[in-house]
C-alpha cells in the first residue's frame, strides 16, 4: 500500500502551521521590501537628487547610511533582555511627549509641507512622531496589561480610559502641527490594540463616529484639506487639479501608463517634475509604473507576508505586554500602507504618510526597524521558536 505523497499545497499550509515560520515571514518580507525599496529610491530620487545637489546619487546615499544604521538596530534591539524592554516602556509616554514637543520649539521646527512634524539641527532633520508612535505602543501595551492584571471592574468606559488618557496629549500634540495621517495612524493603532486586549466590538462604532466627526471638524478648519478630499472624487477637475489635485492626478498616469510590465527600471516619466515627492510620499507611484501591476502587486504580497508574521507572532505571544505590543507594530504597518497606497492609487485624500521600509526617510526606516526588531526579539523568546532556529542551523 502506497502512501500518497504531500502537495505543494499541503506543504505550504504544513510550513505556515510551524512556530517558527512567523519569524521567517518577517526576516524574508523585511529583506524584499529593504531591497525594493534601496533601488527605487535610487530610481524615484534621481531627478530631484540631481536638481538639489548635482549629482543623481546624493538622496540614495543618504538612504544607504539610514539602512545601515537601521540594520545595526534591528540587530541589537532583537537581542535585548525583557528588562531592558521594560525600562524603556516605563519612560515611553513621557519620552514620546518630549519629543513631541520639539517641532513647536522655534530655531528647530521645521515645516514641510505645511505639516510642522519636523526639526532640524545641526544639518539633520527628524520627524519625532515616527519614533512616539513606537513610543505610544509600549506605553499603551503596559496600561492593557495593568488593567488585566489589576482591574476587577471591566466596563467598557475603564478599559478605554486606561489608554485614553495618554493617547490624547499625544494626538493633541500631532495635531498642533497638522500632520491628520500620523493621528489617524495612531488611532487605528490604538483602537486594533484594545479590539486584541478584549474591548466587544460594539464599541468600536462609538469611537469610530467620534474619529470620523474629529475629522471632519479639521477638514472644515483647513481649507487645504478640503481641497484634498474633492481631489478624491476627481483629481482632473479644474477646481482641484493644480492644487490638491496635482500630485493624485499624476499618480494615477503613472500608474496607468504602467501597465503590467512596467516601463523598465529607472525609465518613469512622471518623477521628471510632475510628482514632487517621487521618492517619498508617492513612491509606489513610480512602482507601478516602472515595474508595472506586477511590480506593485509583488510589494503588497511582501506587506501582507510582514503583517501576518506579526501578527502570528503576537498569537503566539506567551505575556499579554508582548502580544499587544506586536499588535500594535502589525497596525501601525498595515494602517501605513493602507494609507499611502489608497493616497497613491486615489481612493484616500493626501495626508503625506510614508511607504514603510520603501519610501525614502531616515526616521521613517529607523522607526519601522525599530518596531519590527522589537517583534524578531518576542518571536526569538519563545522556546519553540529558538528550538526550531536551532534545528535548522543544525541541517
Amino acid at each position: 500500500m502506497s502512501i500518497k505523497e504531500p502537495t505543494r499545497r499541503q506543504k505550504y499550509s504544513n510550513y505556515l502551521q510551524r512556530p517558527d515560520a512567523p519569524y521567517y515571514l518577517i526576516l524574508g518580507s523585511l529583506t524584499f521590501l529593504s531591497g525594493l525599496g534601496i533601488v527605487m529610491v535610487l530610481s524615484a530620487s534621481s531627478v530631484v537628487s540631481l536638481q538639489q545637489s548635482g549629482s543623481t546619487y546624493s538622496i540614495f546615499f543618504k538612504q544607504l547610511l539610514f539602512f545601515a544604521v537601521s540594520i545595526l538596530i534591528l540587530l541589537v534591539v532583537s537581542n535585548w533582555k525583557t528588562s531592558v524592554w521594560e525600562r524603556i516602556t516605563r519612560y515611553s509616554f513621557l519620552l514620546s511627549f518630549l519629543a513631541l514637543c520639539l517641532p513647536l520649539i522655534p530655531g528647530i521646527k521645521l515645516t514641510v509641507n505645511g505639516n510642522t512634524n519636523w526639526i532640524h539641527f545641526a544639518g539633520f532633520t527628524m520627524q519625532p512622531s515616527e519614533f512616539a508612535k513606537l513610543g505610544l505602543i509600549l506605553w499603551c501595551s503596559g496600561q492593557l496589561r495593568k488593567f488585566d492584571e489589576t482591574v476587577v471592574d471591566r466596563s467598557a468606559m475603564r478599559h478605554v480610559g486606561f489608554v485614553l488618557s495618554g493617547t490624547l496629549p499625544l494626538v493633541l500634540l500631532i495635531l498642533k502641527g497638522g500632520d491628520l495621517g500620523t493621528t489617524v495612524i495612531i488611532l487605528g493603532v490604538v483602537s486594533t490594540m484594545l479590539f486584541v486586549s478584549g474591548l466587544p466590538l460594539r464599541h468600536f462604532i462609538f469611537l469610530g463616529l467620534m474619529a470620523v466627526a474629529g475629522v471632519v471638524g479639521m477638514v472644515a478648519l483647513a481649507p487645504y484639506r478640503l481641497h484634498r478630499f474633492a481631489a478624491v472624487l476627481n483629481p482632473f477637475a479644474p477646481a482641484v487639479y493644480k492644487l490638491a489635485g496635482w500630485q493624485p492626478a499624476h499618480s494615477v498616469m503613472g500608474l496607468a501608463s504602467g501597465g503590467l510590465f512596467g516601463v523598465g527600471l529607472g525609465a518613469s516619466r512622471q518623477k521628471w517634475g510632475n510628482l514632487s515627492e517621487a521618492h517619498t510620499d508617492f513612491i509606489f507611484a513610480v512602482i507601478g509604473e516602472e515595474l508595472g501591476l506586477l511590480g506593485t502587486l509583488v510589494v503588497l504580497a511582501l506587506f501582507a507576508a510582514l503583517i501576518y508574521g506579526i501578527f502570528r507572532t503576537a498569537m503566539q505571544a506567551k505575556d499579554l505586554f508582548s502580544r499587544y505590543a506586536c499588535a500594535g507594530v502589525g497596525a501601525w504597518l498595515m494602517m501605513q500602507v493602507i494609507i499611502n497606497v489608497g493616497s497613491v492609487i486615489g481612493v484616500l485624500p493626501v495626508v503625506g504618510v510614508t511607504l514603510p521600509f520603501i519610501s525614502y526617510g531616515g526616521s521613517s526606516l529607523i522607526a519601522n526597524f525599530l518596531g519590527v526588531g522589537y517583534v524578531l526579539n518576542v518571536a526569538r523568546k519563545d522556546p519553540r521558536v529558538r528550538a526550531a532556529i536551532s534545528s535548522r542551523k543544525r541541517a
